[in-house]
């Protein structure tokens, strides 16, 4: 759940990953936006949950025609 939690942090952020720090609690994405993507992330990406949080990310982009709709949307609005 916490790489979850970070990948859900890194969506948020990732139009400004090298632009000056956000603080977390503008970064950390929604309750919604954690649960929209909880499943797709356990189901498609569970091999690299302990890897680094961006091949998290990468994982949940190669898999984007498995993703749920709300996951997907998730990934539109923070434009991914």
């Amino acid at each position: 759940m916490r790489k979850l939690f970070l990948v859900v942090t890194l969506l948020s952020a990732s139009t400004t990953v090298f632009a000056e720090p956000t603080p977390p609690q503008e970064r950390a994405g929604t309750p919604e936006e954690q649960k929209a993507c909880s499943r797709d992330v356990q189901k498609y990406c569970r091999s690299v949950m302990n890897d680094s949080d961006l091949t998290v990310l990468a994982c949940l982009q190669q898999n984007r025609p498995k993703l749920t709709h709300a996951c997907n949307q998730v990934l539109v609005k923070h434009g991914q």
